[in-house]
């Protein structure tokens, strides 16, 4: 029988969730995957490591958040906020220092209140236990539940991050050893699954446990289709939900070259075609209509009408952002990329995808729409088009669009910019920045300066030093008119560190001078000073900065790494390796050879060799690295050894050797 509902349709919202993310406060917007929630639910509180992956589109995200986690009793467990490994932000990025992006994108999902200078310097584990212990009603401590969403985002990086993936994971494998009720729950795409088992083994061993989320099974569909409408004053005649469910079984098979199948042989539902069709049959129904019947979808909304409106209007607004509008660019390459001579659809391997005429971005993107999906099977990743009727006419046979851009207001480009930088959209990132200044008022300082920000951002992942000085200066310039003293200072620290890098110690100074007496309580600002008084040739004054540092608060991790690296060079062992050990674990290299250094200083030279190799193994190019890791070799009587390492520290330019370790880099050399 149909059922009714006790509100109308007219100025009620609508109950179909669409494309958008379910989160908690969704729960009643969610429906269809009880079993799925209760089954991650069960695994997530009893193993200390589980994996949800499926495909790209399914519902991963929507079912923790609107499925699992309104399941947990919030009086036994302490929740964290959902976790993330990419983050876009106008802090300029310049100004942070050496830091694990993926560790501190993490911390800034936990803490997005936090500074992200401060959370640059932490580890994981710190993080946490820097937290108030919750604890429930008996006095017992809560387990703390952590989510890790879109972990596939960790390894869609470059190649070189590969370290930074390896000390993402130690930090997590270290504070699951750290505290026994900490959970975590990471999602990822099929696709990237391979790449993420080999180091969930290291993190709990057997205590873990993976889950595969299918598409919606027909039952769960149907109930996806008609539950939403429950108070809405319409619902479903007997049969026309059931043939709407049939009617996206039969596309969903159809549209895969591979169809998800369940045990007894019927098939599955596209969670994203279900929502699009549903959406599209609420918006078209006349507002009087209260009882639908199956003539009412095909008059008003067709299955087959909608998906396609929908995939053609999310094609042509894709090329209206990638291509300035012209869609016969994303189009025909669609066409030849995943159709074949009988413009069927067809897979494509992902080490075979031709992205170069549209770019990476534009896939990634063409992913996140859900025009294409990924995919793992039969041991290769996939792409595919997620509708086998994807509009895909030859550019000739299909007129040029006529794209009208509304009038575009500049905070919704300045956001639009910060999660295209966060997904690693550089070129769209800066096109809305673009579009933020242009849209925006003269006077508005605070706005234009964020967008400069970004811009500097931008500029300095491409590795345009200049440009990002540039943009880094003009954000300043008006922070300055709007007030804001206090943002100032980590823009004017960006441009010291970037003369830093350019190997221009005095010009850093000065700016970092001139950032801290913006905000002469930013720690973090004035342990870059000290580097850069290292680097122009006054140790004892870096010194000195770093021990006003931790006279104010005596664990600052970044300040106690700085001092001890400065301190091994100064031939201050014991003093350095009292430093290093308390910042530890070491990860960067440079750090490391400072410890051997340290170490070879104390004639413990077997360790401090040890400790050498294994840092050199991770940078060919950092001068004053190779220095120490040449002095190692001169205290182990490795003359020759210590001569080739001090040549090539004197060549070095990332960073170049400053001028007073130069010296002794001359010596090593005339030595030999």
């Amino acid at each position: 029988m149909a059922t009714s509902g006790t509100n109308r349709r007219q100025g009620g919202p609508e109950p179909y969730a669409g494309l958008r993310a379910l989160h908690p406060g969704d729960r009643h917007a969610f429906s269809g995957r009880l079993e799925e929630s209760r089954e991650v639910h069960d695994l997530w509180q009893g193993r200390r490591v589980t994996i949800l992956h499926g495909a790209s589109g399914i519902g991963k995200t929507s079912l923790i958040g609107a499925g699992v986690v309104p399941l947990l009793d919030r009086n036994a467990i302490d929740l964290l906020p959902f976790g993330r490994v990419s983050y876009g932000s106008v802090f300029p990025r310049a100004a942070l220092p050496a830091h694990n992006p993926y560790v501190l994108a993490l911390l800034m999902s936990w803490s997005p209140m936090g500074t992200p200078t401060r959370l640059a310097g932490m580890t994981l584990a710190r993080f946490l236990r820097s937290r108030p212990a919750m604890r429930d009603a008996f006095g017992d401590r809560k387990s703390t539940m952590v989510v890790i969403d879109q972990l596939e985002e960790l390894f869609s990086g470059p190649r070189r991050h590969q370290p930074y993936r390896e000390w993402f994971f130690a930090q997590l494998a270290d504070a699951l050893d750290a505290d026994p009720r900490l959970h975590l729950l990471l999602s990822i795409r099929n696709d990237r699954l391979d790449e993420l088992l080999p180091f969930a083994r290291k993190l709990a061993g057997g205590d873990r446990a993976c889950v595969p989320l299918e598409a919606l099974r027909p039952e769960g569909a149907l109930e996806a289709v008609r539950r939403p409408l429950e108070g809405t004053g319409r619902a479903f005649a007997p049969g026309t939900a059931e043939q709407l469910v049939q009617d996206l079984l039969k596309i969903n098979a159809r549209s895969s070259a591979h169809p998800d199948e369940s045990c007894d042989g019927t098939g599955r539902v596209d969670p994203t075609q279900l929502q699009v069709a549903c959406s599209a049959l609420w918006a078209a129904l006349p507002d009087e209509l209260s009882l639908i019947r199956p003539a009412d979808v095909s008059r008003h909304a067709g299955t087959e009408e909608s998906l396609t409106a929908y995939y053609d209007t999310t094609v042509t607004a894709v090329s209206a952002e990638r291509f300035d509008g012209d869609d016969d660019v994303l189009r025909s390459w669609l066409l030849r990329t995943f159709a074949d001579e009988a413009s069927r659809p067809r897979p494509v391997r992902r080490r075979a995808l031709a992205h170069q005429a549209v770019g990476r971005a534009t896939v990634a993107l063409l992913v996140r729409r859900r025009v294409l999906r990924t995919d793992r099977r039969q041991g290769d990743s996939w792409y595919e088009p997620a509708y086998d009727r994807l509009p895909l006419r030859p550019a000739r046979a299909r007129p040029r669009p006529s794209v009208q851009r509304a009038a575009l207001h500049p905070g919704t480009c300045l956001e639009a910019a910060v999660g295209a930088l966060g997904e690693g959209d550089l070129a769209l990132a800066a096109k809305r920045c673009d579009e933020a200044l242009a849209h925006s008022a003269e006077d508005d300082h605070h706005l234009r300066a964020e967008a400069e920000s970004l811009l500097g951002n931008i500029a300095h992942e491409r590795g345009d030093v200049e440009e990002a000085v540039a943009r880094y200066r003009a954000a300043a310039q008006s922070f300055e008119r709007a007030g804001a003293t206090g943002a100032v200072g980590p823009l004017l620290a960006a441009v010291g560190r970037l003369r830093l890098a350019q190997g221009f110690p005095e010009m850093a100074v000065r700016e970092l001078y001139a950032a801290m007496a913006r905000v002469p309580a930013d720690l973090a600002i004035q342990t870059e000073l000290a580097w850069a008084l290292w680097h122009d040739g006054h140790p004892e004054a870096a010194v000195d900065v770093l021990n006003d540092v931790l006279d104010r608060e005596g664990n600052n991790a970044d300040a106690l790494l700085t001092r001890g690296q400065i301190l091994a060079g100064m031939g201050r062992a014991r003093a350095a390796l009292r430093d290093l050990d308390r910042a530890g674990p070491l990860q960067w290299p440079f750090a490391k050879v400072a410890h051997a250094l340290a170490l070879a200083l104390l004639d413990c030279l077997e360790e401090a060799q040890q400790e050498m190799v294994e840092a050199l193994t991770h940078t060919m190019d950092h001068g004053p690295l190779l220095l120490y890791a040449a002095r190692v070799e001169e205290l182990a009587g490795k003359t020759s050894s210590a001569m080739d390492l001090a040549r090539r520290a004197m060549s070095a330019s990332a960073p170049a050797l400053p001028e007073h370790m130069a010296r002794d880099a001359r010596r090593l050399i005339g030595a030999a």
